[in-house]
């Protein structure tokens, strides 16, 4: 069988987003897989729920599709597209679903997110991103067709304490919350995405006219509305303020959140507000903290929201909260479990709306929860398997729990969407997205270990190369005085760093490809991770490295102990908060052979002035600020241990990145460089924090190949010379073009070695 490489990358298909229909008839996701070096080809699916048809393809293989939703009736589905586009701004389609093509609904200047349909399925709320400029000229509305965006202002000006996130700058723009009727269509686009003569024909047949005196084109209207005197598109929102979540109660009633406190970059407060539509009036219901709040809501004025205690905020676990607003009461549901809400799965209600589900991590797996709104019982775990991306409740069974579809990964397979039945507990394997893929390739099985280390119990996994049990001759060299070939290691450490790691999920293929290439792979959630209790999470309080360095040396022991390996040949790396650990790792030990650090945080001084709003992360695990401890915080940084590093470490990064800006690799490298250690600083460009888990295919590949590569050239089982001796796309797929000839491949910093 062919083993699993970097480049299998573009071969593999993953879900997202599940989505019951009304009826529990149909399941709509999204797939997504590469579609050539730099982008995903992403589009919306429906499968039957009884698993006996294969899925079929609903939208266009055009643009990028997100956020599938049904409408309350199943005969539309509404998501959101960037096809016919010519950036990356999402706009706001419906399909109906016994046939037909999708009709464009907006066309406005922020791009359409956060979608969700009126219970009478006229009108669709969303939040988009915009000036006080766009509001002024309407284009948050609807877009003159002669508009024409600036591409940053020159200078930029900074007034805000937060001011860039996701590989971008603000520049002004904050999000709002508008509605659209759910009928109208976009002048100008025929219901296939083509322009039509100017004309749109929409879902039914009929056609939208344009605005009297008006040419600017592109405008969403009423399809009866003869006269086309007004955009569709209703703003709700209308000052400069973050407004987020907007979630229906009844047909009149739309509930969002708003970031408030003295400065709203810099709090945790954050207002829940109604919003009676028929009035236009405004009720601030409820004010919760967190890093922000998911809401679910009832006709019957019940609002499901998440809350995170603001002291030392990121060092604890999320509940569920209720409120109840005819009795303004609020009450936790979920006081009596030991577990932190999850970003698996935003809160929902049951069929029946008398139970919430939610999902947390949960060792080393994904569990969903049914709990009852009334408090009558403690959460009941329903669910529990390998790393979900989205999952949604709907339909109906006999016990009125309805059923869970699930986006899932497993050991075994990539992802796959899956319907839990919540009466029977029975679950079904709806599609087999990887089939062919996974036909002829070898798939490891990792092997759960569990260590004590400081006294506490340690979750890990172990995943061995293929042929291991046979001993694989061709990377196995030496004996373990057993007679055993010995291999070598990979140890990976996760980011976050209240993070948890599984079998699957964004790793699987990492994981698959270094053992392929040879490697035992060893990883873990060391003190600190999410899915353990609220004591486990915050046992790194203050103390980041040490703690978190002392669970992994302790399994890699375990490791060592129990496996064939080669212990002059254990590897290390890790991104984020794991490339933290890792240059930590090798300023504090030596026992690794090379090191790979990721779009880390090398310096905690300058993470906390040059990133986006997760400098809250060093107040919260840290209780402090630069300004009061300098000192310390540089000898709680890898820069501060930088000195004692002669571990060859190869720097991977993105240009873009805002979480963790690459100031501080720079610095780290600068370091490594002045002391002539064996080093190399990859960067990416237009990529961000989530290059490993959603950046440009070919980046992602290439990002694995060089890992590899990095770490074949120091080791003793593997024939390959160090990387700083190899061309510079030597071994790299992603560095050939179709005819096998070199092409432009991520910058790299020249000289590699300090001699």
């Amino acid at each position: 069988m062919e083993r699993v490489t970097a480049a299998a990358y573009h071969d593999i298909a993953k879900p997202a987003d599940p989505r019951i229909s009304p009826d529990g008839d149909r399941v709509a996701f999204l797939r997504r897989q590469p579609n050539g070096d730099d982008t995903y080809e992403s589009t919306v699916y429906a499968v039957d729920a009884d698993g006996e048809s294969d899925p079929r393809r609903l939208t266009l293989a055009e643009g990028v599709d997100a956020e599938p939703r049904w409408g309350p009736s199943g005969d539309r589905l509404a998501f959101t597209s960037t096809r016919g586009a010519d950036d990356d701004r999402q706009q706001l389609w419906v399909l109906p679903t016994d046939g037909g093509e999708a009709r464009q609904v907006t066309d406005v200047v922020g791009g359409v997110s956060g979608i969700a349909w009126s219970p009478d399925g006229d009108r669709i709320a969303f939040t988009q991103s915009v000036t006080a400029a766009d509001r002024e000229a309407d284009r948050d509305l609807s877009v003159p067709e002669e508009y024409e965006p600036e591409e940053h202002p020159d200078p930029r000006v900074i007034d805000r304490t937060v001011y860039r996130s996701n590989q971008s700058y603000f520049d002004g723009r904050r999000p709002g919350v508008y509605v659209v009727d759910a009928d109208a269509v976009v002048d100008g686009v025929a219901a296939d995405g083509v322009a039509a003569d100017g004309i749109a024909a929409d879902a039914t047949g009929g056609t939208a006219g344009e605005r009297p005196g008006d040419d600017d084109g592109g405008r969403a209207n009423h399809p009866d509305d003869d006269a086309g005197e007004s955009s569709a598109v209703v703003r709700v929102t209308d000052r400069d303020a973050d407004f987020a979540a907007p979630e229906w109660g009844d047909p009149n009633t739309l509930y969002y959140t708003e970031s408030v406190g003295e400065d709203p970059d810099d709090s945790y407060e954050i207002a829940i507000h109604a919003h009676d539509l028929a009035t236009d009036t405004v009720e601030r219901v409820h004010t919760t903290t967190g890093w922000g709040a998911s809401l679910a809501a009832t006709a019957d004025g019940r609002v499901a929201f998440t809350h995170t205690d603001p002291d030392q905020a990121s060092m604890n676990q999320s509940d569920l909260h209720l409120l109840a607003r005819a009795s303004d009461e609020v009450r936790s549901l979920t006081d009596g479990l030991d577990r932190g809400l999850g970003y698996e799965a935003s809160p929902q209600w049951g069929p029946d709306d008398e139970a919430l589900y939610f999902a947390t991590p949960d060792e080393g797996r994904t569990a969903l929860w049914r709990v009852p709104a009334d408090g009558s019982a403690d959460p009941e775990r329903r669910f529990r398997r390998g790393a979900v991306a989205g999952a949604t409740v709907g339909g109906s069974n006999a016990s009125d729990e309805g059923s869970l579809a699930v986006a899932l990964s497993e050991w075994d397979h990539p992802g796959d969407v899956f319907l839990f039945d919540a009466g029977d507990e029975e679950t079904t394997r709806l599609t087999e997205l990887n089939a062919g893929f996974l036909a002829d390739r070898y798939v490891g099985e990792p092997e759960e270990i569990r260590f004590a280390s400081d006294g506490v119990e340690i979750q890990g996994w172990v995943l061995t190369p293929p042929g291991f049990d046979q001993t694989d001759a061709s990377v196995g060299t030496g004996d373990d005085g057993d007679g055993r070939e010995t291999y070598p290691l990979a140890v990976e450490i996760h980011g976050g760093p209240h993070a948890m790691w599984t079998t699957a999920g964004t790793m699987w293929h990492e994981f698959q490809t270094l053992a392929a290439r040879g490697y035992v792979v060893f990883w873990s959630n060391p003190r600190g991770s999410a899915g353990y209790g609220e004591a486990f999470l915050q046992a790194i309080e203050r103390d980041w490295g040490d703690v978190t360095l002392a669970d992994v040396e302790t399994g890699v022991d375990t490791v060592l102990e129990d496996y064939p390996i080669d212990e002059e040949n254990v590897f290390v790396t890790g991104g984020s908060f794991g490339g933290f650990m890792t240059a930590w790792a090798v300023g504090r030990s030596d026992r690794f052979r090379a090191a790979v650090a990721q779009r880390g945080v090398y310096d905690l001084t300058g993470f906390y002035g040059s990133t986006d709003g997760a400098y809250k992360l060093l107040e919260g695990d840290f209780d402090t600020v630069p300004s009061a401890e300098p000192g310390w915080l540089w000898e709680q940084s890898p820069t501060g241990h930088a000195d004692a590093v002669d571990t060859p470490t190869l720097l991977i990064h993105s240009e873009d990145d805002t979480r963790t800006p690459i100031c501080t690799a720079e610095l780290y490298h600068r370091i490594l460089r002045k002391n002539g250690v064996d080093t190399r600083f990859v960067r990416y460009p237009r990529e961000g924090h989530e290059l490993s888990r959603s950046g440009e295919p070919a980046h992602i590949v290439d990002r694995i190949e060089r890992i590899v590569r990095w770490f074949d050239g120091y080791s003793d089982h593997h024939d390959a010379p160090r990387a700083l001796d190899r061309p510079e796309d030597d071994g790299l797929t992603a560095g050939e073009d179709e005819d096998g000839d070199e092409k432009a491949g991520p910058d790299t910093t020249e000289p590699d070695r300090a001699d």
